[in-house]
């Protein structure tokens, strides 16, 4: 019998390459045997909630592996398997994908209607024509493009964030720091504390390494401080990674209160502090806030930060800005790793911040994204089904709803999908808790009309489903009576 299905939708592989790898590797560890028949294309990716196409693609692949046999009226059928064992991949479980052209609420990226391709040319003409393009086109240093670097510094040291005994390294996005700061610190089973719901690639990253993850639950400020003082005494975990500002998926901002609480907690304690800080310059709303690591007296905060989410993502440039004895330790493993970054990649985003263009470019964002969080915030208030709860953030990408209890998010996100309107139910942020009934819904990339035009779909819905178990409900024998 096919095994579950586990696709992860963050993921840089295509969605058909994640399906062909896991039957493959089912065949290849017998839990597919020869001569079993495959689900049909069609309904394999009903079942998942994936195009038909893309399940077609996988099992072409699968066939030209000698891995199954498609025969025309009766099926695919397992041939053999494969006489290597390259063990079971450790996947992720990802949403329903709606197809396309339909209203997707499903994936934490900027829209790619606000690139502004002019500028992004006339940026990178400047950086080949330079007299620097030799040298950028060279091998370069671990720790990533001089010039880049040294400007990120300067701009973090002038408002407080980076001290002079702090160092800094860039990173393919903040993907790679996660895997990076997993090699050093938590590489033989430590124990790390993260927010329960999360971002899936965080979570997996220290998985995957083998360390023991630890979720705190969270509010609407943020993770529970009573919560993450228990866990602190009970757990001892070495490493904590927090989002402070419009996380994901929450949309939620730990008040400055808290933060200044947190770290006297994780001082205390004797926890490293990793800031993940993503999403603070997308505040369309109210006051910055100092992050923690400018909080901290100490120096000993480790801070992410990455020019995805208000630039271009398929850039992938990150950054780590922590004590320079640990940056190095952290630049020696991203050695071992990849050598060096694309740096004509990071060139290209310094020329465009030195500019000026990527301020104006984090305006226009800005503008946009206000108009779509209002959207989405008014949205879940006009369409979401009495007893709904959901955050209401004011930046970042991102809202959490949670339906009333005992709606399934899981189940109606197929269902919202065969309407041309997909999510991520909760289960896929989930640590330590199922979160059945939440679903994140990322606004950024959606124009204001297809938000409100989605919320009015899964609307309709979500209500249907709480009519259909209140009747249900209704129609239930009472207990008897002895």
């Amino acid at each position: 019998m096919l095994p579950r299905i586990e696709l992860d939708h963050e993921s840089d592989a295509p969605l058909y390459r994640q399906l062909y790898e896991q039957i493959a590797s089912a065949i290849s560890t017998g839990r597919i045997v020869r001569g079993e028949r495959l689900p049909a294309t069609r309904e394999l990716a009903s079942s998942i909630g994936l195009a038909r196409a893309s399940v077609e693609a996988a099992y072409k692949l699968l066939e030209a592996d000698g891995l199954i046999k498609g025969y025309v009226g009766r099926g695919s059928f397992v041939e053999g398997k494969s006489h290597v064992d390259w063990g079971t991949p450790t996947v992720v479980e990802a949403p329903p994908v709606a197809p396309v052209g339909a209203v997707s609420f499903s994936a934490s990226r900027p829209s790619e209607m606000e690139f502004p391709l002019d500028e992004f040319r006339a940026t990178c003409r400047e950086v080949i024509d330079s007299k620097e393009a030799l040298h950028i086109l060279q091998l370069g240093p671990a720790s990533g493009y001089g010039p880049l670097r040294r400007f990120l510094l300067d701009d973090l040291r002038s408002r407080g964030v980076a001290g002079h005994e702090d160092d800094i390294l860039i990173t393919s996005g903040a993907q790679q720091a996660f895997d990076l700061i997993q090699r050093v610190l938590a590489s033989r089973g430590e124990t790390v504390l993260i927010e329960d719901p999360v971002y899936p690639g965080l979570r997996n990253a220290f998985l995957r390494g083998g360390a023991r993850v630890i979720g705190a639950p969270m509010s609407h400020e943020g993770v529970e401080l009573d919560s993450l003082a228990r866990i602190f005494e009970r757990e001892r975990p070495r490493l904590m990674v927090l989002t402070p500002n419009f996380q994901n998926p929450t949309g939620t901002t730990i008040p400055e209160a808290s933060r200044r609480e947190i770290l006297e907690m994780a001082h205390r304690a004797g926890v490293i502090v990793v800031e993940n800080d993503l999403y603070s310059a997308l505040r369309y709303t109210g006051a910055d806030l100092a992050s923690i690591k400018q909080l901290d007296a100490s120096g000993d905060t480790i801070l992410l930060g990455s020019f995805s989410k208000v630039a271009f993502p398929g850039l992938r440039v990150g950054w780590v800005i922590g004590p320079k004895h640990f940056i190095a330790r952290l630049t020696e493993a991203k050695e071992a790793s990849d050598l060096h970054s694309d740096q004509l990649s990071q060139a290209v985003l310094l020329r465009f911040a030195e500019s000026g263009r990527l301020e104006a470019h984090r305006q226009k964002m800005l503008a946009a994204g206000s108009a779509r969080l209002k959207a989405c915030l008014e949205g879940c208030a006009r369409e979401l089904p009495p007893g709904s709860d959901f955050t209401r953030p004011e930046g970042g990408m991102n809202v959490w709803v949670k339906l009333p209890e005992p709606m399934d998010a899981a189940d109606l996100a197929s269902r919202a999908a065969r309407e041309n309107v997909s999510y991520l139910p909760g289960k896929y942020f989930s640590v330590s808790r199922a979160h059945a009934n939440a679903l994140r819904l990322s606004f950024a990339g959606l124009e204001p009309h297809k938000i409100s035009w989605g919320l009015q779909v899964l609307g309709k819905l979500f209500r249907s489903e709480g009519t259909r178990i209140e009747q249900a409900r209704s129609v239930e024998p009472s207990p008897a009576l002895v």
